[in-house]
């Protein structure tokens, strides 16, 4: 892997973050802006999140990024068809002016603001933009599929990089970011989990300068949208370069300045029940009930999790802490051709070890549900008779550095956030 400061395969040595003319709803053709947002497209919870956001506005942005339909091609054909009705109705509108966007979340302490723009693709191996986890041929053939039809990014990954990374440059981004916010947003809406969201557009030439210069030689971690970063790659590969599909839209933060909070993501398998999960693990790890309510049971999960690998097992109505493996089990299940801090990640053992040798449970849809939201985890469980499987968050600093390695985490293995809202700006790539 090399490293920024280096060129390989002719790529720039750094970030190319692009202007671009903004897709955006215009607020009189719509209720609000808030009703036509949306969490990205793998938090909603389905179907009652999807339903719930349908019913907000009948121009809700799920519409284009989960379009409801029998089969994937009839769903892709529905979402270019809306897209193609809401552009010539006017409910959708490209900025005049090409540009890059300054986006602030802000919810009561927590402030964080990043800019929005066209970057440009590499592949891991040009050491820019740095994956930190795997990802599930199915889902990067889905969104291929949908953005294909589109011909556009409807919703924005999010990267992360360090000013710090680089003390000596000159200021840039970062200082264009703080000066673009005192002035009066394009958009300003609070959406009902208490985030106020604002946008800006960066349309001047020695502003957009700076950033270029500034960005050009740093890094970046891909945070949250591993899939949809692959699906940018897939789809350059079909288009003859140089064409729009060599960049894709992000939301790229400081994390110098704004840090990302790191949340787990939970694990519902379908079809094992707690008792037979429990059963299978026959003194391969301590087992032992906690109290609940869930938030109880969570800081029970955290305190084990300070000491070694630790799960959270319920479904059943309790709660079962799963906590310290037997040492010699980890080391026949777990691959030894990796860093000691990959080998130790709970995700990394929760997949070799306990799915697919203690429960034997395919990786598959139809039997584990990845789901974000702890609450949605559990009452799935409850109602489906399987088992809700809760992680702890792993720390960004061990994330990062684990990338910088070139090594990947097991998909699903962390959730960065707060998540840009969908549908406060798109890109189309026609």
């Amino acid at each position: 892997m090399t490293t920024p400061g280096t060129e390989e395969h002719g790529v720039r040595d750094g970030l190319r973050l692009m202007p671009f003319h903004g897709l955006r709803y215009v607020p009189e053709r719509v209720g609000s802006l808030a009703a036509v947002t949306s969490p990205p497209y793998d938090v909603v919870v389905r179907p009652d999140g999807l339903h719930h956001l349908e019913s907000a506005d009948p121009h809700n942005i799920v519409r284009l990024i989960l379009p409801q339909a029998d089969t994937p091609d009839a769903r892709n054909e529905q979402a270019a068809r809306t897209l193609h009705d809401w552009l010539a109705e006017g409910i959708l509108s490209a900025d005049p002016e090409p540009g890059l966007y300054v986006y602030e979340q802000r919810k009561g302490d927590m402030l964080q603001r990043g800019i929005i723009g066209a970057l440009a693709l590499s592949t891991a191996d040009a050491g820019i933009v740095l994956p930190h986890e795997d990802v599930m041929p199915h889902v990067v053939t889905d969104r291929a599929g949908l953005m294909r039809a589109t011909s556009a990014n409807l919703e924005p990954l999010l990267l992360t990089y360090r000013s710090d990374d680089d003390p000596a440059a000159a200021p840039g981004a970062a200082e264009i970011v703080e000066a673009t916010a005192a002035r009066p947003p394009l958009l300003r809406t609070t959406t009902e989990d208490g985030f106020c969201h604002r946008l800006w557009a960066i349309t001047d030439p020695a502003e957009l300068a700076a950033v270029t210069a500034d960005l050009g030689h740093r890094q970046a971690l891909i945070a949250d949208g591993h899939h949809r970063w692959a699906t940018y790659l897939r789809l350059q590969e079909e288009h003859q370069s140089p064409t729009p599909w060599d960049f894709g839209l992000v939301l790229l933060v400081d994390t110098a300045r704004y840090p990302l909070q790191v949340r787990a993501i939970h694990r519902m398998l379908r079809r094992l029940p707690v008792a037979d999960a429990l059963a299978a693990l026959d003194g391969s790890f301590r087992v032992r009930p906690v109290d609940g309510p869930l938030s109880a049971a969570l800081t029970a999960l955290g305190e084990a999790s300070a000491r070694g690998n630790a799960f959270l097992l319920t479904g059943d109505g309790g709660f079962h802490l799963v906590s310290d493996p037997d040492p010699a089990l980890i080391d026949r299940t777990v691959r030894h051709d990796r860093p000691e801090a990959w080998r130790r990640l709970d995700a990394t053992v929760l997949h070799a070890t306990l799915l697919d040798t203690l429960w034997q449970v395919p990786d598959s849809a139809e039997h584990i549900v990845y789901i974000h939201d702890t609450e949605a985890t559990v009452d799935m469980a409850e109602r489906s008779g399987g088992t809700a499987v809760l992680m702890h968050p792993v720390r960004e600093d061990v994330v990062r550095e684990l990338a910088r390695q070139g090594v990947t985490m097991p998909r699903k293995s962390t959730s960065f956030g707060p998540k840009p809202a969908t549908g406060l700006v798109l890109r189309s790539l026609d």
